[in-house]
Protein backbone atom coordinates (compact mmCIF):
# COMPACT_ATOMS: atom_id res chain seq x y z
CA UNK A 1 0.00 0.00 0.00
CA UNK A 2 2.63 2.91 0.77
CA UNK A 3 5.02 1.93 -1.95
CA UNK A 4 5.18 5.40 -3.82
CA UNK A 5 7.78 6.12 -6.39
CA UNK A 6 10.43 9.42 -5.60
CA UNK A 7 8.65 11.08 -8.17
CA UNK A 8 5.46 10.55 -7.52
CA UNK A 9 5.64 12.38 -3.96
CA UNK A 10 8.13 15.06 -5.41
CA UNK A 11 5.56 15.85 -7.74
CA UNK A 12 2.67 16.12 -5.27
CA UNK A 13 4.99 18.11 -2.87
CA UNK A 14 5.57 20.76 -5.99
CA UNK A 15 2.20 20.55 -6.86
CA UNK A 16 0.08 21.57 -3.89
CA UNK A 17 0.29 24.82 -2.45
CA UNK A 18 -2.63 24.57 0.59
CA UNK A 19 -2.60 21.99 2.62
CA UNK A 20 -5.11 21.27 5.60
CA UNK A 21 -3.68 19.13 8.77
CA UNK A 22 -6.69 17.08 10.48
CA UNK A 23 -6.13 16.69 13.75
CA UNK A 24 -3.57 19.71 14.30
CA UNK A 25 -2.48 20.19 17.58
CA UNK A 26 -0.99 23.49 19.68
CA UNK A 27 1.25 21.33 21.40
CA UNK A 28 4.90 22.01 20.31
CA UNK A 29 5.55 18.44 21.01
CA UNK A 30 2.64 16.59 18.87
CA UNK A 31 4.00 15.12 15.18
CA UNK A 32 1.09 17.37 14.03
CA UNK A 33 2.47 20.25 15.38
CA UNK A 34 5.79 19.82 14.26
CA UNK A 35 4.84 18.98 10.44
CA UNK A 36 2.59 22.04 10.45
CA UNK A 37 5.58 24.02 10.81
CA UNK A 38 7.48 22.13 8.33
CA UNK A 39 4.99 22.65 5.65
CA UNK A 40 4.79 26.48 6.39
CA UNK A 41 8.33 26.89 6.51
CA UNK A 42 8.58 25.33 3.14
CA UNK A 43 5.85 28.36 2.07
CA UNK A 44 2.88 25.90 1.70
CA UNK A 45 -0.60 27.56 2.78
CA UNK A 46 -1.50 25.60 5.95
CA UNK A 47 -5.18 25.04 7.75
CA UNK A 48 -4.86 23.78 10.92
CA UNK A 49 -8.05 21.39 11.31
CA UNK A 50 -9.15 20.68 14.70
CA UNK A 51 -12.70 21.12 16.31
CA UNK A 52 -11.26 21.60 19.96
CA UNK A 53 -8.80 24.16 18.77
CA UNK A 54 -11.59 26.10 16.40
CA UNK A 55 -11.07 30.38 16.13
CA UNK A 56 -7.57 29.84 17.95
CA UNK A 57 -4.55 29.83 16.45
CA UNK A 58 -1.58 26.98 15.76
CA UNK A 59 1.43 28.37 14.39
CA UNK A 60 -0.08 31.64 13.52
CA UNK A 61 -3.12 30.24 11.54
CA UNK A 62 -6.63 29.97 12.27
CA UNK A 63 -8.04 26.74 12.87
CA UNK A 64 -11.07 25.06 11.66
CA UNK A 65 -13.25 22.98 12.29
CA UNK A 66 -13.52 21.17 9.52
CA UNK A 67 -12.44 21.16 6.39
CA UNK A 68 -16.05 22.54 4.97
CA UNK A 69 -15.61 25.79 6.99
CA UNK A 70 -12.23 27.03 5.05
CA UNK A 71 -13.39 29.27 1.99
CA UNK A 72 -9.84 28.69 0.34
CA UNK A 73 -9.61 26.08 -2.53
CA UNK A 74 -7.70 23.21 -0.50
CA UNK A 75 -4.74 20.86 -2.62
CA UNK A 76 -4.05 18.49 -0.33
CA UNK A 77 -5.37 16.71 3.21
CA UNK A 78 -2.97 15.89 5.67
CA UNK A 79 -4.88 13.20 8.32
CA UNK A 80 -3.29 13.01 11.78
CA UNK A 81 -6.47 11.13 13.15
CA UNK A 82 -7.44 7.63 14.06
CA UNK A 83 -7.85 5.16 11.49
CA UNK A 84 -11.42 4.52 12.27
CA UNK A 85 -11.62 8.94 11.42
CA UNK A 86 -9.76 8.76 8.59
CA UNK A 87 -13.14 7.15 6.38
CA UNK A 88 -15.13 10.15 7.45
CA UNK A 89 -12.23 13.30 6.40
CA UNK A 90 -11.95 11.36 2.97
CA UNK A 91 -15.38 11.76 2.15
CA UNK A 92 -15.51 15.72 3.80
CA UNK A 93 -11.71 15.87 1.49
CA UNK A 94 -13.65 14.82 -1.30
CA UNK A 95 -16.91 17.14 -0.72
CA UNK A 96 -14.51 20.39 -1.02
CA UNK A 97 -12.64 18.83 -4.10
CA UNK A 98 -9.31 18.45 -2.56
CA UNK A 99 -7.06 16.94 -4.99
CA UNK A 100 -4.44 14.65 -2.59
CA UNK A 101 -5.72 12.65 0.29
CA UNK A 102 -2.59 11.85 2.52
CA UNK A 103 -2.38 9.85 5.89
CA UNK A 104 0.35 10.02 7.88
CA UNK A 105 2.64 7.23 9.30
CA UNK A 106 0.95 4.35 10.46
CA UNK A 107 -2.10 5.22 8.96
CA UNK A 108 -3.73 2.94 6.41
CA UNK A 109 -7.28 2.18 5.15
CA UNK A 110 -7.72 0.13 1.93
CA UNK A 111 -11.92 1.74 2.22
CA UNK A 112 -10.39 5.02 2.02
CA UNK A 113 -8.03 4.70 -0.52
CA UNK A 114 -10.23 3.33 -2.91
CA UNK A 115 -13.19 5.96 -2.54
CA UNK A 116 -10.20 8.88 -2.77
CA UNK A 117 -8.95 7.65 -6.12
CA UNK A 118 -12.38 6.38 -7.26
CA UNK A 119 -13.37 10.19 -6.84
CA UNK A 120 -9.86 11.15 -8.58
CA UNK A 121 -7.64 12.10 -5.49
CA UNK A 122 -3.82 11.19 -5.19
CA UNK A 123 -3.66 8.85 -2.58
CA UNK A 124 -0.49 8.80 -0.32
CA UNK A 125 -0.80 6.64 3.03
CA UNK A 126 1.51 5.88 5.71
CA UNK A 127 3.90 8.77 4.67
CA UNK A 128 5.02 11.82 6.49
CA UNK A 129 5.10 14.86 4.44
CA UNK A 130 7.89 16.41 6.40
CA UNK A 131 10.19 13.24 6.41
CA UNK A 132 9.61 13.27 2.34
CA UNK A 133 10.08 17.38 2.01
CA UNK A 134 13.52 16.61 3.54
CA UNK A 135 14.88 14.30 1.04
CA UNK A 136 14.11 16.76 -1.51
CA UNK A 137 14.92 20.29 0.01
Amino acid sequence: MNDYSENFLQEILSEVKTIAVVGASNNSERDSYKVMKVLIDHGYKVFPINPNQEGKLILGRLCYADLSSISDQIDMVDIFRAEDAILGVTREAIKIGAKVLWTQLGLINKEASKLAKDAGLKVVMDRCPKIELAKYY
